[in-house]
């Protein structure tokens, strides 16, 4: 069977990303230009500053990954990019490149969900997907746990019904004037500190649902306070408080759906796999139910062009190509592709 390489580009967020997967898992190059440094001045993403960006470094990405690379376009089976969901601006610079490529080599045009992408990001080297698995979507605007039946054939169980897990940590981190990205952040200090602060469990319940707004209430309304009190805040203790509490009941869910659906395999798949503390608690989880566990390595857990690379290649197989009108949608819903 030949071998089938996929030209990658992912643009939904602030990292500008290129990558040149074979078979859906290999990656043969990849080159990534972040712009966190930018954006930690203001807090957060800049979605106009991002989409500027963007425009400046999409063409040097894909120049370093392909001369990375040794290959040349002539050599790719298909052109793949993000298309929802992100920020529109930015998904429009990425859509626009890789139609100017499909266009110019003759490819076909893969569109794929950026979380689908982080679903299979999972595939990428010695990991691998085994279907059936429970999943665990953990990133800035999504939670979930799903059921993953088979490729692109996946099931909502439980979601967040209010702020998402990644959401959450970047607030919580302003309040505790930590610079953004808040997740790696409130991490590197939690482990300073000890889980001393008595806060509210979230969606203390048995359904598979989760909420995080309440939580981070808490946390905002117990630092006013404190503040109004001219009572000094132990920052590390509270981020350390904050992050036990919301792990543990990520943990709490997932070992609720492991009872009840009883799998063999799990996954964790979106940016917050990428939290140490998180792997190792739902590794426990695993272990104690003698399930097969896959986390990305830490490179593919954040914003990358693999991902998306590996999630184009099931699409590839199917012959499910989009058109040259594609365009960029923000909110699109990753179970319905």
């Amino acid at each position: 069977m030949k071998d089938v390489y996929i030209f990658a580009i992912e643009s939904s967020c602030d990292e500008t990303s290129a990558a040149i997967i074979k078979n859906g898992k290999d990656v043969v190059s990849l080159t990534i230009n972040t712009q966190i440094k930018t954006h930690e001045n203001y807090g957060g993403v800049v979605p106009e500053i991002a989409s500027r960006m963007h425009t400046e470094a999409i063409t040097y990405v894909i120049d370093d990954c392909i001369k990375k690379s040794g290959m040349t376009f002539e050599d790719m089976d298909a052109i793949a990019v993000t298309y929802t969901p992100g920020l529109l601006g930015s998904l429009l610079v990425g859509i626009e490149a890789a139609k100017v490529l499909a266009l110019t080599y003759n490819k076909p045009l893969i569109a794929v969900n950026h979380i689908a992408g982080h679903i299979y990001a999972n595939n990428l080297e010695d990991n691998n997907i085994v279907f059936p698995s429970l999943g665990l979507v953990v990133s800035g605007g999504h939670t979930e746990i799903i059921y993953l039946e088979d490729d692109y054939n996946f099931k909502i169980l439980g979601s967040t019904l209010d702020d998402a897990i990644g959401e959450a940590y970047d607030k919580v981190a302003r309040v505790l004037d930590l610079k953004y990205p808040g997740g790696p952040n409130i991490e590197k200090l939690a482990k300073e500190g000890q889980p001393t602060y008595k806060l509210p469990i979230p969606m203390n319940d048995e359904s598979l649902n989760l909420s995080f707004s309440g939580l981070k209430s808490s946390i905002i309304n117990l630092v006013h306070n404190e503040t109004q009190r001219g009572n000094e805040i132990n920052r590390a203790d509270l981020a350390c408080s904050f992050q036990t509490i919301a792990v543990d009941e990520l943990t709490r869910k997932v070992e609720l759906a492991i009872k009840k659906y009883n799998p063999k395999n799990m996954i964790v798949a979106g940016g917050v796999s990428a939290n140490t503390y998180l792997r190792e608690e739902i590794a426990k989880v695993c272990d104690k139910y003698n399930i097969n566990l896959s986390i990305p390595k830490m490179l593919y857990c954040t914003d990358n062009a693999a991902m998306i690379g590996a999630a184009a290649y099931p699409l590839f197989k199917r012959g499910e190509f989009a058109s040259f009108d594609l365009n960029g949608i923000s909110t699109g819903n990753i179970f319905k592709f």
